[in-house]
């Protein structure tokens, strides 16, 4: 294994010092699939509990200062309820991130939200999307991300055509009511809830209804949202190159949309979508990096610091490309020096690294092993476990 050199050192500390990622409250609570859930004692019961695990993974790790919040899940009452987040985000450390919209759970939107045929419904949908501008704002919150079931399952049964007139509608008048410091982040996804037609089914629909919505319309790419074998780097290249790269929802995938911890099943995938970022003379820092994972068997707080820490060390090992160098040897079509600069940089360890820079920032060097240690996982469950046993299958 190659000796890291002292620049690649230095561009390894400069590009932890600046990475954060943003954690989901969704995925410290009980969550499961279509067939069913299973029960974890230590899952958060309430919003206050979503709150502290989030402030005990940011303890751990020092990168993850903001908690994603989902309106109907965690704000049920609307902006009533931003003086009791205030008062969370005060005691636990974490401030509120991106805001979501429900535009899937009502019973309403059956046949659709923004693209329902009723024009009754799609004006629900849109005033609870307004709704979430105005709890952003409240809570200083920048991004509004929005991911859209809307589709249909049988040929013939839904005009493409219309609900795409629809979903701009909706959308342009979304953008209208942000703030000048807010941004729209327009998400895509092939397929799952409707499987013959999705209404923002890849990145080419989601950019083209994000430059109609107006230029605080970015794109989020979610890494499971993709067709198996697509190339994501490449999505991400050109989102970049045209400026309309607003984030990532991070997980990992082997058939669909999984929601497996990242780099779980392919991190030199993560590997590659990291270098496009670090390549680009603009940086990374105006994208969002958030989580969205939702585990049924792994330990939520496990789960959650263990993919905190692997984003950061692929992360790290994107940093050590020599970028003026890698440039050279593709100049000079040099194919076998340059994937083997490429491919070596993404094949070294980088956690002895990576442990130094948090000993550096007066964090525990392995944060995982802190975690087990703490005891946290099992106090929490004492108090959490009666409310569990009697939980209901729901996301909330």
């Amino acid at each position: 294994m190659a000796k890291i050199s002292t620049a690649q050192q230095e561009r390894v500390f400069a590009a932890l010092d600046s990475f954060q990622i943003e954690v989901p409250s969704w995925g410290f609570a009980n969550t499961g699939t279509r067939f069913g859930k299973f029960i974890q004692p230590a899952a958060a019961t309430s919003i206050e509990e979503k709150f502290a695990d989030a402030g005990e993974v940011n303890r751990l790790t020092g990168v993850a200062p903001t908690i994603a919040l989902h309106v109907l899940w965690d704000l049920p009452k609307g902006v009533s309820d931003v003086p009791e987040i205030k008062r969370l985000e005060e005691k636990y450390g974490v401030k509120s991130g991106s805001i979501n919209p429900n535009l899937f759970q009502g019973q309403g939107y059956k046949f659709g939200a923004m693209a329902n045929p009723d024009p009754e419904i799609r004006e629900c949908a849109v005033q609870h999307l307004l709704e979430s501008v105005e709890l952003a704002k409240a809570l200083g919150s920048r991004d509004i991300s929005i991911w859209d079931a809307d589709g249909s399952n049988y040929p013939g049964t839904q005009s493409i055509r219309r609900r795409i007139e629809w979903t701009g509608e909706a959308l342009e008048k979304t953008h209208a009511a942000l703030a000048p410091n807010q941004r729209m982040l327009v998400e895509y996804k092939p397929f799952e809830p409707a499987f013959y037609h999705t209404d923002i089914a890849d990145w080419g629909m989601a950019l083209a209804l994000a430059h109609r919505a107006g230029p605080q319309a970015k794109v989020l790419v979610d890494t499971g949202h993709h067709y198996a074998g697509q190339n994501i780097e490449q999505i991400v290249a050109w989102l970049l190159h045209l400026d309309a790269l607003g984030g990532f929802h991070f997980n990992d995938r082997k058939y669909a949309d999984d929601d497996l911890t990242i780099g779980s099943i392919d991190p030199y995938q993560v590997f590659r979508i990291f270098h496009e970022l670090l390549s680009d003379p603009r940086g990374a820092a105006d994208v969002a990096f958030m989580i969205d994972q939702s585990h049924n068997l792994k330990g939520k707080l496990e789960a959650a610091v263990q993919t905190v820490v692997t984003a950061q060390e692929i992360y790290a090992r994107a940093a050590l490309v020599d970028r003026d160098l890698l440039s050279g040897l593709q100049d000079k079509c040099d194919l076998v020096a340059a994937e083997e600069h490429f491919r070596g940089c993404f094949w070294t360890d980088v956690r002895p690294i990576a442990q130094e820079w948090r000993r550096s920032k007066g964090l525990a060097a392995d944060p995982l092993t802190e975690l087990r240690v703490s005891g946290y996982v099992e106090e929490t469950a004492k108090v959490r476990a009666a409310r569990n046993a009697g939980s209901v299958a729901s996301y909330a």
